[in-house]
C-alpha cells in the first residue's frame, strides 16, 4: 500500500505536472512574445517554485489528514479540492487559451479558495496552515502578474472594446 504522505504530496505535484504539460506549447511559443512587467520572474524559476509549493501543500494536507481523516463531504476537503481544480485550470487558461482576462478572473477565484483552504487547514493544524502561506502568497503574486499581463497585452483579451481597439472602455 502506498503511504498517505506519498499520496498527499503526489496529488498536487501530479496536478501541477499535468497542467504544465498541457500548457507547454503556449509557455514555449506565446508567453515569450507577450509584453511583461519588469518584475516578472525568469522563466526557469517557475518550475522549481511551483514544485516546492506543491510539496509544501501536500505535506500540509497530510498533516490535516492525520489530524481529522478524510471525508469527501467535509467543507475542508471540498475547499482543498476546489482550489486544486482551479490551480489545474489556470495554466491552460492562461497559456493555451491565451485570454488574459479569463485567466485573471480564474486566478482571483483560485486565490480566494486557496486562502480559504489555508485558513481551514490552520484551524486544524497550525503547521499545516503555515505551510500553505507561501502558496497563497505565490498565488497572490501570480494574480498580480496576470493582471499586469492583461493590462500590457490588450490583444490577448476575450472581451475587446467595440471597434477592435482591444482595451475595454474603462481602461482608457
Amino acid at each position: 500500500m502506498v503511504a498517505p504522505i506519498v499520496i498527499a504530496v503526489g496529488v498536487p505535484l501530479a496536478v501541477g505536472f499535468a497542467a504544465s504539460t498541457i500548457s507547454a506549447p503556449g509557455i514555449l511559443t506565446w508567453y515569450p512574445k507577450i509584453r511583461k512587467p519588469s518584475w516578472t520572474p525568469p522563466a526557469p524559476a517557475f518550475g522549481p517554485i511551483w514544485s516546492t509549493l506543491y510539496v509544501a501543500m501536500g505535506v500540509a494536507s497530510h498533516r490535516v489528514y492525520r489530524a481529522v481523516g478524510f471525508s469527501r463531504s467535509s467543507p475542508l476537503w471540498v475547499m482543498y479540492g476546489v482550489q486544486l481544480a482551479l490551480n489545474a485550470a489556470w495554466n491552460p487558461l492562461l497559456f493555451v487559451g491565451q485570454k488574459l482576462d479569463v485567466a485573471l478572473v480564474e486566478v482571483i477565484a483560485l486565490l480566494g479558495t486557496a486562502t480559504s483552504a489555508a485558513l481551514r487547514f490552520g484551524a486544524v493544524d497550525r503547521v499545516a496552515g503555515r505551510l500553505m502561506i507561501p502558496y497563497v502568497g505565490w498565488i497572490a503574486y501570480a494574480a498580480a502578474l496576470n493582471g499586469a499581463l492583461w493590462r500590457l497585452n490588450p490583444e490577448s483579451r476575450l472581451i475587446k472594446k467595440p471597434g477592435g481597439g482591444g482595451a475595454p472602455a474603462a481602461a482608457e
